[in-house]
């Protein structure tokens, strides 16, 4: 049963939203949801924000003095690939961040139409490169987003693997835009439900983010990728936001390709709801269970790691010596093997060519 509070701020905005125009000036879209999120957003209590380049990408860590060093949250800001930044998302993410007990990478990736795609997919990766630099192994980390930053973290995904990059624990989606072409039911079933979202809205962004590429593009919806070998996903969405149905569609092709899924369908919730902590008692009680699920996301994959070292060392007790040192060998595949993920430009020039169509 929805809390009584959240309804009446659902009413609150789907009247105060519907007033608006949806071709506002871009910049004052930007300057508007930037101070409204320092503003409105408080940081969670002990969190610390500093700056950092990830390789080019001006970005954020976010972390409390013990949070887990040895695990990482890549986390990719929504507001339709146009809005956004670590202004108006640091606040938001540091609850996420604190709930996870993650250290938590917020990068300001290019925004649309300056830079359409796939300029911010190619800053999500550089700054995924970033997090393995820094010594994380893919099992520490998760990336995750909310909205068109759910979208871009699937979009990740597919270069990840079909480069042969290291794939991450898994991911976190909220809300996310899965298909840029709208053709959900709910688009237009929930629509007067929606305090936030019009479907008139879904072609105009998503025109500004796909520039010559074609809407149906897996690496631009998601919906329509390949999502066989993905790590495990979280998916929380609202019960009245109209791309609900990105969520849940997205979910059975998942799952019909062998992915992981656990899955959330809020009742009584809207897009993003998540960001809605200071005033919503929903939003608090999902971050607690995107901690939950990140905290057994990783140890589950650490274990099962550990469970296969020991499995091989006692089958193999000759290779004790090997796998705790390693080989000269093993030592160069390793070298070439990070020169090969850390090779900047020669994956800009891969995704660069991308063919178009699906």
């Amino acid at each position: 049963m929805p809390s009584v509070r959240s309804q009446l701020f659902k009413l609150y905005f789907r009247a105060r939203n519907s007033r608006l125009p949806l071709d506002r000036p871009i910049p004052d879209q930007r300057e508007t949801m930037d101070r409204r999120g320092h503003d409105l957003l408080p940081v969670a209590e002990g969190m610390v924000a500093s700056t950092v380049d990830a390789f080019g990408v001006p970005s954020e860590w976010i972390d409390l003095q013990n949070t887990r060093s040895d695990r990482a949250f890549l986390y990719l800001h929504g507001g339709g690939y146009f809005i956004g930044s670590c202004r108006s998302h640091r606040g938001f993410v540091s609850h996420i961040a604190k709930a996870s007990r993650c250290r938590t990478l917020l990068p300001e990736y290019r925004l649309a139409p300056e830079d359409p795609f796939p300029a911010a997919l190619l800053d999500a990766r550089a700054a995924n490169r970033f997090l393995l630099v820094q010594g994380y192994t893919p099992n520490q980390i998760i990336v995750g987003g909310e909205s068109s930053g759910g979208g871009l973290a699937l979009a990740l995904l597919q270069t990840l693997r079909d480069e042969q990059m290291p794939m991450p624990a898994g991911v976190v989606l909220l809300s996310p835009w899965t298909d840029l072409l709208g053709t959900g039911h709910s688009v237009y079933s929930l629509a007067q439900r929606d305090p936030w979202l019009r479907p008139a809205g879904i072609p105009l962004l998503a025109n500004r983010y796909r520039g010559s590429t074609p809407t149906d593009h897996p690496l631009v919806s998601p919906l329509y990728a390949d999502l066989k070998g993905f790590p495990p996903l979280l998916i929380h969405a609202g019960n009245d936001e109209i791309l609900r149905d990105d969520s849940t569609r997205l979910e059975s092709r998942a799952r019909a390709a062998g992915v992981d899924v656990t899955a959330k369908i809020w009742m009584g919730m809207w897009h993003a709801f998540h960001a809605f902590y200071p005033w919503v008692p929903e939003a608090k009680r999902a971050h607690r269970e995107i901690g939950v699920w990140v905290e057994t996301t990783i140890e589950t994959l650490s274990k099962e790691a550990s469970e296969r070292v020991y499995d091989s060392i006692s089958r193999h007790p000759n290779r004790l010596r090997s796998a705790q040192l390693g080989s000269a060998s093993q030592s160069r595949a390793a070298a070439a093997e990070r020169s090969g993920i850390l090779d900047l430009q020669q994956n800009q020039r891969r995704l660069s060519e991308l063919p178009a169509g699906r």
